[in-house]
């Protein structure tokens, strides 16, 4: 486990364009308008050398408990407590502020060591607010910028004595992709108000992602690691990403929904498994047909989840309704698999999660050539392909080049002339017959070239 450090201050003075720069990536969205961090958002984060998990959090705001800042204000205390050390963040422009001072008070009866980091420090606009941020009683501030990356070395130096462990082990464990002891990547999507970050939280145990009535709470793509204990004992990893609402493109004219969905699209790119949350009381909808025809687009493996089902009246004609409705509606991939859950009681969790295991299994493996073979030759016999214009079209084998989706290339001669539906035959074949269920399979066809065409 890698040293934990988590950003805090008032919205707006920089704390995801610090996480941002110390990840190495666009992850947290970052916008002129205040507010746009809700979820604490871990990364890992590479500073000279230096090791730990960085922590992106809300702004902090003095609201009421149940108000959505309210909220957002204990997902930021409870980042806090859970740190090896807390970077506080002013911005030494506007100088200190009423707000700067309550969060110091706070942060000096908490137990985590507290860096004061004035940030917006270029230029000499910055000096009266760095020298004023004496006063929060947190020792010397480190001047710096988080969008031009000054005082990298500084904050290095200061970080060094909070983080530096004895018992680093330099030999840890590497993944790669087609180790089933890898973290299962899971990425759950779908409509604004589908219960996903509940359905995470029961997962958890804990209160780790901002909830309520509010439809869009969820703005960032913020992944947790997590251990699931399957049937048989054997604690396994996963990395769930929750993911922001994903309503239709013509409805989303803030620029902020836009870079929200933008960033879940992006997050279903990197996932292996991917869940698509459906709310039981609205049953399935266009928008979810697109949403699953994109996930198998990116070749991720889908699994189909019925959120809220406990509230459920009706339910077996509701599932067999979704079923057909997913059978028409997705054409390339039959029979994904549907599962019945509820994040407010827990029900169907465990299933869902060994159905994305197994269905990773079947979206990571990869088939030799002579059984694959085999199994064409008895396609060819049972089904041969057409010969348009009375011209045969000679199919002669087929490998499997990739997995993760699982594609395949087949070697022949006029293939530009086999039609879909024939394609389609073979592709089904693969999944039916070969054990790769409702996965996206990818077909390539590859004529050899004739030396004599010119």
């Amino acid at each position: 486990m890698l040293p934990t450090v988590a950003i805090v201050g008032r919205p707006n003075v920089g704390k995801s364009t610090l996480f941002n720069r110390l990840v190495g990536k666009k992850l947290a969205l970052v916008d002129d308008q205040p507010g746009v961090t809700r979820d604490r958002r871990e990364g890992q984060a590479h500073l000279l050398g230096l090791d730990f998990t960085i922590v992106d959090t809300a702004g902090y705001e003095d609201e009421d408990a149940q108000s959505l800042p309210g909220r957002m204000r204990m997902q930021t205390e409870a980042a806090v407590e859970n740190c090896d050390v807390a970077l506080f963040m002013i911005d030494a422009r506007a100088g200190i502020t009423p707000l700067d001072e309550e969060i110091a008070r706070w942060l000096r009866a908490n137990d985590a060591p507290v860096l004061l980091v004035a940030n917006k420090a270029e230029g000499k606009a910055a000096d009266d607010g760095v020298m004023e941020s004496f006063s929060l009683g947190l020792g010397e501030p480190i001047p710096f910028s988080a969008e031009h990356g000054q005082g990298m070395a500084d904050l290095f130096q200061a970080l060094l004595p909070h983080l530096e462990r004895e018992d680093d082990d330099p030999y840890e464990r590497e993944f790669y992709e087609d180790d089933e002891s890898a973290p299962l990547k899971l990425a759950i999507v779908g409509r604004p108000n589908a219960g996903k970050s509940t359905l995470i939280n029961r997962l958890l145990g804990e209160n780790r992602l901002l909830t309520g009535p509010e439809a869009g709470i969820t703005r960032d793509s913020i992944a947790v690691d997590w251990m699931w204990t399957d049937p048989e004992g054997l604690d396994r990893p996963v990395r769930l990403i929750d993911t922001a609402g994903m309503r239709k493109h013509a409805k989303v004219q803030d620029k902020l929904e836009q870079l929200a969905v933008s960033d879940g699209l992006h997050a279903v790119n990197f996932a292996e498994v991917v869940v698509l949350l459906l709310d039981s009381t609205r049953g399935l909808e266009a928008q979810d047909l697109r949403i699953a025809d994109k996930v198998l687009q990116e070749g991720r493996a889908l699994v189909i989840g019925l959120n809220k089902w406990d509230t459920v009246e009706h339910g077996s004609a509701l599932y067999q309704g979704v079923k057909k409705a997913l059978d028409d509606g997705l054409a390339q991939v039959r029979g994904v698999p549907i599962m019945t859950v509820s994040g407010a009681t827990g029900k169907g969790l465990d299933d869902l999660i060994r159905v994305a295991f197994e269905t990773r299994t079947a979206w990571s493996q990869r088939v030799s050539t002579g059984i694959l073979n085999r199994w064409f030759e008895t396609a060819l016999e049972a089904n041969p392909p057409p010969a348009p214009g009375g011209k045969r079209i000679k199919l002669r084998y087929i490998t499997q080049n990739k997995t993760r989706p699982p594609t395949f290339v087949l070697f022949g001669t006029r293939l530009d002339d086999l039609p879909e539906s024939y394609r389609r035959y073979l592709v089904n074949g693969i999944r039916k017959e070969l054990g790769f269920g409702a996965v996206p399979v990818r077909l390539t066809l590859r004529s050899a070239k004739n030396p004599y065409a010119k």
